[in-house]
């Protein structure tokens, strides 16, 4: 089995004829079957769809990994390229989702940017589960990942709408994608809100497979305290990571860790990435 993945939104750029964009998008081959792991914020997707020689017409179905609007912004842009669509989530992608950010007197709204109504005009039309769906017999979402990780907490700073009152968001959308390979798993992440290793236990369980080949995209470490790192760092080696590609949420200080435990297997995932496994 072949896997093959193109980055088409992420905060940096590795060439110089593509958009870098606070976000994720990735392409994921498999098969013949195309699926688009989130959207990005804006305009990027579409962009550099074009210019990397991507035909987003192609694409079979999209998976969300969350609700956030770096994640499902150019879902508009992306929809009027691929026409009718399945798009694959857990239910809370439409909740209410605020961030409160240090020296603003006001919580921001960072959820989807559209209304259901306005994509379903465009074609899509939603599969929303919070359990792990099947996409092929290789090929599944998480659904909601149970937080087993002590040390692995849900940003404090991130609310829901509950009425008229903001409460603590769970996260309970954050999703990953796992192809299931015949060299090992093969984990494609948004953000791992709930976790880079909780996403990777359950990875792991719902499939059966305890290999875990290669992890991409978001590990949502940027806030990561240094302890939380280092453990991060030991039970990727006792898992036995071979490849690490991370992505928009990991931050610099992050990436120089994991860069220095992992050496070659190790590289920055960004905009205009083509990666072929194994």
């Amino acid at each position: 089995m072949e896997v093959s993945l193109i980055t088409l939104c992420e905060n940096t750029a590795g060439r110089t004829d593509v958009l870098a964009e606070w976000g994720l998008s990735i392409l994921v081959e498999v098969d013949g079957l195309k699926l688009l792991l989130d959207t990005g914020y804006g305009i990027s997707t579409v962009h550099n769809a074009v210019t990397l020689d991507v035909n987003l017409k192609e694409v079979q179905k999209i998976v969300l990994s969350h609700g956030h609007a770096d994640h499902t912004g150019g879902l508009r842009e992306v929809l009027r390229r691929t026409g009718r669509i399945e798009i694959i989530a857990h239910p809370d992608i439409w909740a209410s989702k605020y961030v409160s950010r240090p020296g603003e007197e006001h919580h921001t709204y960072i959820g989807i940017p559209f209304q259901p109504e306005e994509l379903e005009r465009l074609g899509a039309f939603s599969s929303l589960s919070e359990h792990p769906v099947w996409i092929t017999d290789d090929i599944v979402t998480t659904g909601e990942i149970p937080m087993v990780v002590p040390y692995e907490t849900i940003d404090s700073n991130l609310y829901v709408k509950d009425g008229d009152n903001l409460v603590p968001d769970p996260l309970a959308d954050d999703q990953a994608l796992v192809i299931k390979a015949n060299f090992g798993l093969v984990v494609v992440l948004g953000c791992a809100h709930r976790g880079l290793i909780n996403t990777l236990k359950y990875a792991r369980e719902i499939t059966g497979v305890d290999d875990v080949y290669a992890i991409i995209g978001g590990t949502h470490l940027f806030r990561a305290d240094e302890e939380r790192i280092e453990r991060t760092i030991a039970d990727l080696k006792e898992i036995g990571v071979q490849k690490l590609g991370v992505s928009h949420c990991t931050s610099f200080f992050a990436s120089a860790r994991l860069a220095q435990e992992f050496a070659d297997s190790f590289f920055l995932n960004n905009a205009g990435t083509r990666l072929t496994l194994p």
